[in-house]
């Protein structure tokens, strides 16, 4: 360096990123007039903003993806060995950390067994799209390429993987979409009352038979895929009802169509488990993941197969089209892995699927509590560290409450050096749902302080 430039002046940065960053999910009007927000530091459940302000995060980095908490220099001190070693070769031939850690995933995956590497989420879910449309062309002569989403249900920001989810506000003003792609309705049994004909009783099976009406509607010999989140995240931090995912592998057996099932965000732990379909005593064929496979130290992601669909791309070695014709470049990036190997380790040693589970009991036990204490909160629902609050200004009508109250009442947590989430611009007139995802590592402390921070917020805003 020449000199100029103070590394300690953060008053640079802050200028640097009003310049020329395009943050993702923002309105930047405000920040020509205020500053943006940067973050400088994490380290186990908290970060530090450029003021110095200590901030306890419950919602593992903004989007529901360090789950194993900041600072961790074992994985660091993985990926650095790696990329020194080898960086980067294109995914048409293997890598020593890609090799292992697809041996260490399929372990966790009983019924799985092929492991396609790619960098995000949204690219995992279009190489299982990709795969469900070459599929109907070779078997099916074409016929065979719809693919069921869910309402709700959200698989990524790529112009495919929108026209496959189910949040309008979130697709609003980017489309034409693809054709081929059919929503079915959800299962939020909570707004039960908002679908005709929903019973009181055996609610998930009733909700898992629409999806069948949707198929009888389109024809089962045009169907080619189901795409569902186990449990959904950005649409209200849904658990499905009791019944409903054994009926969905019951009728896409029935009909001959892949199951393909979003982990991207309850993957790797998120939910006590090391996939949130594990809960529900099922195997999908397919099988995306992204955000807690490597906790964010390195981009990412994985579709997953049974060996079932992969045998269906090797049948005609003579056929010049017959095998998977795709890449993902940064697939081919060796940081991924070697990070996933380490995170994977850090949850087995220190038991994180555990205390995933023993203290997502304990803040549904004190959500629970403050929906006692405020009438706003209308129901509270979760599975492990995976949870949400759906606020209503009625209970009886189950009116949601605005969005623009609930943005303040995380504003207010944010104020207090707690930051939460919320459902956003996704669904219209429902964004109404707070959500929470603590890092695996939290404690009972930092749980008391994320519900002392909620329950603060929801008194002053809502006073």
């Amino acid at each position: 360096m020449d000199g100029t430039f103070n590394e300690n002046d953060i008053s640079r940065i802050v200028e640097a990123d009003r310049a020329h960053v395009w943050h993702h999910l923002s309105q930047h009007k405000p920040y020509e007039t205020t500053d943006p927000r940067i973050i400088v530091e994490g380290k186990g459940m908290r970060v530090w903003d450029q003021r110095g302000k200590e901030h306890l995060d419950a919602v593992a980095g903004g989007v529901w993806t360090v789950n194993v908490g900041y600072g961790r220099e074992t994985i660091a001190d993985a990926v650095r060995d790696q990329l020194v070693k080898l960086n980067f070769f294109g995914g048409s031939a293997g890598s020593v950390p890609g090799s292992i850690f697809s041996e260490m995933l399929i372990d966790k995956m009983p019924g799985m067994s092929r492991v396609y590497y790619c960098s995000s989420g949204s690219e995992a879910n279009e190489k299982g799209y990709k795969m469900v449309r070459q599929i109907a062309h070779k078997r099916y002569g074409g016929k065979k390429h719809k693919i069921l989403y869910r309402d709700r249900d959200y698989h990524g920001s790529t112009i495919g993987a929108m026209a496959c989810g189910g949040q309008d506000e979130r697709n609003a003003q980017y489309g034409p979409f693809p054709d081929g792609f059919i929503r079915v309705p959800h299962c939020l049994e909570y707004r039960k009352h908002e679908q005709d004909g929903a019973p009181d009783e055996n609610y998930g099976v009733w909700a898992a038979n629409l999806i069948e009406e949707v198929i009888l509607r389109e024809g089962p010999d045009t169907i080619g895929a189901l795409c569902l989140e186990p449990v959904t995240a950005g649409g209200g931090v849904i658990t499905p009802p009791e019944g409903y995912w054994p009926r969905v592998r019951e009728i896409c057996d029935k009909y001959d169509i892949l199951l393909h099932i979003d982990e991207v965000v309850c993957g790797v732990g998120r939910t006590g488990t090391w996939f949130g379909y594990q809960h529900y005593g099922i195997v999908p064929d397919m099988v995306t993941m992204a955000k807690g496979v490597a906790s964010g130290y390195a981009a990412i992601s994985c579709l997953v197969t049974t060996e079932a669909v992969f045998d269906m791309f090797k049948e005609n070695p003579s056929d010049h089209l017959d095998y998977f014709r795709d890449i993902s470049t940064f697939g081919g990036c060796t940081a991924g892995p070697a990070a996933a190997i380490e995170n994977m380790k850090i949850i087995e040693r220190e038991n994180l699927l555990e205390n995933c589970t023993a203290m997502g009991d304990h803040m549904l036990d004190q959500l629970g509590a403050l929906q006692d204490k405020h009438a706003a909160i209308g129901q509270v629902r979760g599975k492990g560290l995976f949870l949400g609050a759906e606020l209503v200004t009625d209970r009886v009508t189950k009116e949601p409450l605005p969005e623009k109250i609930v943005g303040a009442i995380v504003a207010d947590c944010m104020q207090q050096g707690v930051i939460i989430g919320a459902t956003n611009r996704s669904l219209p007139g429902k964004n109404n749902t707070l959500c929470f995802s603590p890092a695996l590592i939290c404690t009972k402390d930092d749980i008391n302080q994320i519900i002392n921070a909620v329950d603060g917020a929801l008194g002053r805003v809502l006073s």
